[in-house]
């Protein structure tokens, strides 16, 4: 905005932003971070934080909170940046929300995971007794600032993560997403979703793959985004994985879990009669393609039956299992009965 920018430059008050960077996106960009906010004249405070699943919690929130105060920001022109995955994103996201009732902030996704999932939507919180996600609030930020060569430094492992997600969205709206997935996933581990000159064969999948992915996240979340219709399409993968990821950490990641549950739900659709054997196996293959675990022996009959009977408790009384009914269609069912998820969970483990 000219007029912000105008103000922004003209005022005596000079420029002032408080940063929270995960510690290991620190080590590997937190001088090139300095030399901007110092280049740019910016006076800044650079927090750098362990943002995992296992330190995802309140105290952390607090902690961030305790040096927010200390520095003294001011709510409405000064926003709170935090650069890092999607664990760092929800963290500052929570602890923006809270301080001053509401103070704006900015995500910077760092990982392909936050990329594609974390930077899209209203959503920020962190885990509470041994519950994903428990406390938390539909705070949206003031931007997501995406920019894919963070992903280069990250481990194969996790950008094998972040496709479950992108993953997800294929299989649940677009089948064009899914053929570039079959088509180009070793092509995309290998060359970390960067884009090359030389990469015209593959038609910059890399680029299409994450547009593809945000604009079929913001199709379905912009109209919902406070989740008052329950029936959501995004939830794929979300109704055993959160159960698994807790009671595995850190074995699993998130996106690791997910695809296990999207997996699950393969073969509740094909014994449903919804997907043919056919399309279950090209689901299959599509995965281990992406280089993704489609079973874990931690996600037991006992676990499953838990984990839906929670999820009962959280949408209204209905399961609103979303499931695929082809390749890049899929339909929200509460019907699935107790005798079909068994027969899809030995059929899934014996495969």
């Amino acid at each position: 905005d000219p007029q912000q920018l105008e103000l922004a430059t003209s005022s005596k008050r000079k420029l002032r932003r408080f940063i929270v960077i995960d510690e290991v996106v620190d080590k590997l960009y937190g001088s090139k971070v300095r030399e901007y906010f110092e280049e740019n004249n910016v006076q800044h405070k650079i927090l750098a934080l362990p943002t995992t699943e296992e330190t995802k919690s309140m105290d952390l929130v607090l902690n961030i909170l305790q040096e927010v105060q200390n520095f003294s920001i001011d709510r409405r022109t000064e926003p709170i940046i935090a650069i890092g995955g999607g664990v760092c994103l929800d963290i500052v996201g929570l602890a923006a929300s809270l301080y001053r009732r509401r103070t704006p902030y900015i995500r910077v996704p760092t990982t392909l995971l936050s990329y594609v999932d974390a930077s899209v939507g209203a959503k920020n919180g962190v885990n509470f007794l041994q519950c994903k996600n428990k406390l938390g609030g539909y705070t949206p930020p003031v931007a997501s600032f995406l920019d894919r060569s963070f992903i280069q430094s990250i481990p194969r492992r996790h950008i094998s993560n972040g496709l479950g997600e992108i993953l997800k969205m294929a299989l649940m709206k677009h089948k064009g997403l899914f053929d570039l997935l079959k088509s180009h996933g070793k092509y995309l581990l290998d060359t970390k979703f960067q884009s090359y000159a030389g990469s015209a064969d593959h038609g910059d999948a890399a680029l299409q793959t994450t547009r593809i992915a945000i604009e079929t996240m913001l199709e379905e979340l912009a109209p919902n985004l406070w989740e008052d219709d329950l029936d959501r399409l995004v939830d794929f993968g979300h109704l055993i994985s959160p159960e698994l990821e807790m009671r595995v950490l850190p074995s699993l990641m998130h996106g690791e879990a997910v695809n296990i549950d999207m997996a699950f739900m393969t073969y509740v659709a094909y014994v449903r009669g919804l997907i043919t054997a056919e399309e279950k196996e090209q689901i299959i293959q599509c995965m281990r393609g992406l280089e993704l675990p489609v079973w874990h022996s931690g996600c037991s009959w006992s676990l499953i039956k838990r984990a839906l009977m929670e999820r009962l408790k959280h949408s209204g009384g209905q399961p609103r299992m979303p499931l695929p009914t082809g390749l890049g269609v899929a339909e929200i069912f509460n019907d699935t009965s107790e005798e079909m998820l068994e027969r899809a969970y030995k059929l899934w483990v014996r495969d």
